[in-house]
């Protein structure tokens, strides 16, 4: 019997995953019903259920051990996987032309907010006396954001694909690729030997380039064939075993050259979404993401020392609320150099302030090197915690911001500004009964539309639906100019036209070269003709009529829903790449 419970299941983690299957299923949907965001609701349990609350009085009170978190050391590593799935799908709802387009941002923002914020935090620890060293390794720990949050806050909000969303993940992919350098630094602070930051760096570089390298090669010439044997030998269960591969590979290929393993993910993503099983990956992971990710938001508020935050209440406020103001105000310059205007910038502004879990990984660094002492890690560990808490309620306050410098609306639901003021927007092409679908749908994600149509009726319909609408032919390069093409983000046609739809792709390709543009096509060769006018993603009427009739066949012989739009996913792909 004894030899049997040896080898068992630890009961220590048997209850603490049920404390936390409770507080995911249980404590945080009532929260949620208290119409409080999801990741302040896993963390204040994190808090509650965690050794500084309950299960610092399970001392005294034995019956509490049952109702907190032992270990929370043990969950760290599912936790990780969290941010690695969120990552990993993101990157599959990305593109390399869309993150080509975010280069700007990527290379102009990221490193301005890095830089200036490091150098601002370092500045002033020093004239708080701190040496100089040592305050250079609290600005880099307190530089980086927290991608994990700020992108569940945004794909929580569906302002993801909007362009404070863009523009706060440009800036987050520059910190990703910062953490090799950054650790590199703090490791040669704390050997304090003679060695070359300089050769460390650019070995590390290097190691970067061919993990990089590594995870192309793979993606590019492997991946679709590997994938398409899996899906051949098993179906689903060998998919979701290859996926989670590519997944944890990619990160474990990052991690061994220095990288970021959030890194990895979002590059193996990337792979991933140009091939034909990206909608699967997406249905098999989605349920894993949200559950891993509530453990990770848990064990950052586990992590907050609460009797160490109430013993320097004051001092650890007034280090919040200056590190929060210098950040906004740094993280605002870059984003309004090299992202966009006000609105856009304020947001993505707040949402980067707080830290990020970076700056637990520099602190242990540190101070396993005695770079830093164990007091000064907790003050700094307290600050990046309050402040990540707090990421979800100054995102809210950055859009209510954003959304006051924005013109009103008039009676109609138009906004006031000129089309030709508009950018990230999307033009549509087109109000008939498939164009009012699309902006149905756009709209309930907040994205800004500016319709055109030849038909009066179908304008002001648009204009009655809340868009702005006007009387145009979108094949002429002049009515186009007016809609602000040229910043647009987005150029959609849903006209039944053949000729008239292959008339506007080219005008509106020859007007902006980068940007994108989907459109409407009868079958296969129509198809043909429009992507080589310009258009980038194509939609034959004939494909999709026959995948929903497939899909009601299916349906009527007993599949289940989940099976048919998955199955549905798979060919249309296929039937995408043909025509």
């Amino acid at each position: 019997m004894e030899h049997g419970a040896a080898h068992g299941p630890d009961p220590t983690l048997i209850k603490d995953l049920l404390v936390f299957l409770i507080a995911a299923g249980v404590l945080v949907p009532a929260m949620r019903l208290l119409k409080m965001p999801t990741i302040i609701a896993f963390m204040l349990a994190g808090i509650a259920l965690g050794p500084f609350a309950l299960g610092h009085f399970a001392q005294d009170y034995p019956f509490l051990e049952y109702f907190s978190i032992t270990e929370p050391e043990a969950a760290m590593p599912f936790a990780e996987l969290g941010v690695l799935f969120l990552l990993f799908l993101l990157g599959v709802e990305f593109s390399f032309a869309r993150l080509w387009a975010l280069r700007r941002v990527v290379l102009g923002a990221g490193s301005v907010q890095t830089i200036l914020s490091a150098v601002a935090i370092a500045a002033t620890g020093v004239l708080l006396g701190l040496d100089l060293a040592t305050a250079m390794i609290l600005g880099l720990a307190l530089a980086l954001s927290s991608t994990a949050i700020v992108m569940q806050v945004l794909v929580e909000e569906r302002r993801a694909a909007l362009p404070a969303g863009r523009a706060s993940f440009g800036v987050l992919l520059f910190q990703d690729m910062m953490v090799a350098p950054i650790l590199i630094f703090v490791g040669f602070v704390t050997l304090k030997s003679g060695a070359n930051l300089g050769g460390v760096l650019l070995d590390a570089f290097i190691r970067g380039l061919i993990a990089v390298a590594v995870i192309w090669f793979v993606g590019n010439f492997l991946l679709d064939r590997v994938f398409r044997l899996a899906a051949a030998s098993g179906g689903r269960d060998f998919l979701m075993a290859l996926t989670l591969l590519t997944v944890v590979g990619a990160g474990a290929i990052t991690y061994s050259a220095g990288l970021s393993v959030a890194l990895g993910a979002f590059l193996a993503g990337l792979l991933v979404g140009e091939t034909e099983f990206k909608h699967q990956t997406e249905v098999d992971l989605e349920p894993f993401k949200g559950l891993l990710l509530g453990l990770f938001f848990m064990t950052v508020g586990m992590g907050l020392n609460l009797p160490a935050i109430a013993s320097q209440i004051g001092w650890i406020f007034a280090a919040l609320a200056g590190l929060i103001v210098v950040k906004v105000g740094i993280a605002y310059l870059a984003c309004r150099l090299f992202a966009g205007r006000h609105p856009v910038s304020i947001e993505a502004a707040l949402l980067l302030a707080p830290a990020g879990e970076f700056a637990f990984v520099v602190l242990t660094a540190a101070q396993a090197g005695r770079a830093i002492t164990p007091d000064l890690a907790a003050f700094v560990s307290a600050v990046a915690g309050l402040s990540m808490l707090l990421t979800p309620l100054l995102g809210q306050l950055g859009r209510r911001l954003a959304l006051r410098r924005t013109e009103a609306p008039d009676a109609n639901g138009m906004e006031l500004k000129e089309p030709a003021e508009f950018e990230s927007h999307v033009i549509l092409a087109g109000y008939g009964r498939v164009g009012q679908a699309v902006a149905h749908v756009l709209r309930s994600e907040g994205v800004m539309l500016v319709a055109l149509d030849r038909d009066p009726a179908k304008v002001h319909q648009a204009r009655l639906d809340g868009l702005s609408a006007y009387v145009g032919d979108a094949a002429r390069p002049e009515i186009l100019e007016l809609t602000g093409i040229g910043k647009a983000d987005q150029f959609i046609v849903t006209v039944d036209d053949a000729v008239r739809a292959e008339t506007m792709v080219r005008c509106a390709r020859s007007l902006h070269a980068e940007m994108l543009i989907l459109a409407r096509a009868h079958d296969g060769e129509h198809a043909g003709r429009l992507e080589e006018a310009g258009a980038a993603h194509v939609v034959p009427e004939a494909v999709e009529s026959g995948l929903q009739m497939a899909g009601m066949a299916l349906e009527a012989f007993g599949y289940d829903t989940e099976t048919v739009r998955d199955r549905l996913a798979l060919v249309r792909d296929e039937e995408y790449r043909r025509a």
